[in-house]
């Protein structure tokens, strides 16, 4: 079976940029770990925002620009650059919450043969779980997963409420 594990969003704006919290910052070791241990697809989300933020419907609902493709907030975090620098993976920009690519990635990628999913990453309350689901609803009969220990959210009551949110939807919490 194909192992397949998707990084979202493990920017330096969301860790320690505009958006960056002390739990995400506390959950990034874990995460290099995961990649570094993860046999098998990597796929590495990229929140991607450019200069007209601000005008988008995103910009005037969360007024603060964050991952302006080609700025240093916009990379990725340098542990997680150097856990991914041993390992082949697929970038994905996506400039939503939830990537409408991965679906038609992953069935390239799998070729139908049997996978399942784990994501990590951040916010969870946000992209995790807006990925999770639209994964979920592209392959029902696909185990799905989260690791806790590898997310963040805004804030943990919100990191909290997404776990249950993905667990109700059949979504696995690994804790």
């Amino acid at each position: 079976m194909k192992k397949i594990l998707i990084a979202v969003d493990l920017q330096n704006d969301f860790i320690d940029g505009a958006l960056g919290t002390h739990e995400a910052l506390a959950i990034i070791n874990n995460a290099a770990k995961k990649i570094r241990e993860h046999d098998g697809i990597i796929y590495v989300t990229y929140d991607t925002h450019f200069e007209n933020y601000s005008n988008t419907l995103e910009g005037k609902n969360l007024p603060v620009e964050h991952c302006i493709k080609g700025t240093t907030g916009w990379e990725l975090n340098e542990k997680i650059q150097k856990a991914l620098s041993e390992k082949a993976y697929t970038p994905v920009e996506k400039v939503t919450f939830g990537s409408v690519d991965l679906p038609d990635l992953i069935k390239a990628d799998t070729n139908g043969e049997p996978f399942e999913i784990e994501l990590i990453g951040l916010c969870t309350d946000i992209c995790v779980v807006s990925n999770a689901l639209l994964l979920k609803a592209n392959f029902p009969e696909v185990n799905v997963s989260v690791d806790a220990k590898c997310c963040a959210g805004v804030t943990p009551e919100l990191h909290n409420a997404a776990l249950k949110t993905m667990s109700s939807c059949q979504i696995k919490i690994k804790e």
